[in-house]
């Protein structure tokens, strides 16, 4: 641990004086990732320097107690060291938490995929729930939502629905949300007013820096195609959709919902790499079985996560047996209790670990 910390220590000095020289300061993209990376090592490298600064000081005192001393003078030393090896062990706590590799992606943005289940037509409108859910809460955290790809059903539901999520710790939040949300209420088209029980499948991935993953172009098949929509005056006459298949993996990725086919070719992309990176991380994780343990659930795409009982107004998270009955103030995007439950058990799964 301490070597790797030693390197960032050195990192961030050279950060400092990159960020000093006109060269950077006039590139102002390269200067503001320089400087989003610089504030990112601040934490841990000030709590490290207060470590060094601590283990100094009980040196200093360990050579103290080897002199001759009267016993009130031993006395007052002795808890003195005491108290400085508890901060100690507290400190270096801090330190492995915070270089804990299942932490590395909490404050990245995120690429959100739901789905409708089973169910049918009611399945897709409650996919339509789940996108206003999301939306109204990252409008809550001042988030930007950007719509990436989009399908409809008959009824007015959401088949399929892709987007991103841009700000501060969404990735941290919403990572709990990958799985199968269960709904249970009574449809608009159920005369009888029995209760129907349908499913959406909800898909939270890390959305992906041009370090982590590297495509080859040769690795990729684009086709153009004119997409689908509302005819008249908005008909597409062009063939601005795109679909672009990653041979190695067979991944596949389409977008219409723009006019322009570069701006298409861009959203795919970015879809495209988040899946292919969430495979790698998957495949990482099962092979790192420990680190899987300290997830709250397996991050399974069938795995039941949730349940939206709308007779009982009541939301119920099956990994951690939570229950809240304020169900409309959930679906409006009042979801900070509930992951503040969720962060919490997770942070107790790696404390046990540890």
């Amino acid at each position: 641990m301490y070597e790797q910390l030693e390197k960032l220590i050195l990192r961030y000095q050279e950060l400092e004086q990159l960020l000093g020289s006109q060269e950077q300061i006039a590139d102002r993209a390269l200067y503001n990732k320089l400087a989003k990376e610089l504030s990112d090592l601040k934490p841990v490298v000030s709590r490290y320097r207060e470590y060094k600064n601590l283990l100094k000081e009980i040196a200093d005192l360990e050579l103290v107690l080897l002199g001759k001393h009267d016993q009130d003078f031993m006395e007052l030393a002795q808890i003195e060291q005491k108290a400085l090896a508890e901060k100690k062990t507290a400190l270096a706590q801090k330190l492995d938490k915070i270089l804990a590799p299942e932490d590395k992606d909490t404050g990245r943005d995120c690429i959100v995929e739901i789905r409708q289940g089973t169910g049918g037509d009611e399945a897709g409108l409650f996919a339509a729930v789940l996108y206003r859910m999301y939306s109204k809460y990252a409008d809550n955290k001042n988030w930007v939502v950007e719509p990436m790809y989009s399908s409809v059903n008959e009824a007015g539901g959401i088949k399929e629905i892709v987007f991103s999520v841009k700000g501060k710790d969404s990735f941290r939040c919403l990572k709990f949300e990958s799985g199968v949300h269960r709904v249970q209420r009574v449809p608009t088209t159920e005369s009888q007013g029995r209760i129907h029980t349908s499913t959406a499948t909800v898909a939270v991935l890390v959305e992906p820096e041009e370090v982590d993953l590297i495509i080859e172009p040769k690795d990729l098949r684009i086709d153009t195609y004119r997409s689908s929509g509302p005819g008249g005056q908005h008909m597409q006459k062009t063939d601005s959709a795109v679909r672009i298949t990653h041979i190695p993996t067979g991944t596949v990725v389409a977008c219409q919902d723009e006019r322009s086919q570069i701006k298409n070719k861009a959203k795919a992309m970015r879809v495209l790499r988040a899946r292919i990176l969430e495979v790698k991380i998957e495949a990482e994780a099962k092979r790192l079985s420990s680190a899987r343990k300290t997830q709250i659930g397996t991050g399974d795409r069938s795995e039941k996560i949730r349940t939206y009982n709308f007779p009982d107004r009541r939301v119920t998270d099956h990994r951690i047996n939570f229950t809240s009955h304020q169900l409309e103030g959930i679906l409006e995007g009042q979801m900070d209790e509930l992951f503040e439950a969720l962060l919490k058990a997770e942070s107790e799964k790696k404390n046990d670990r540890s």
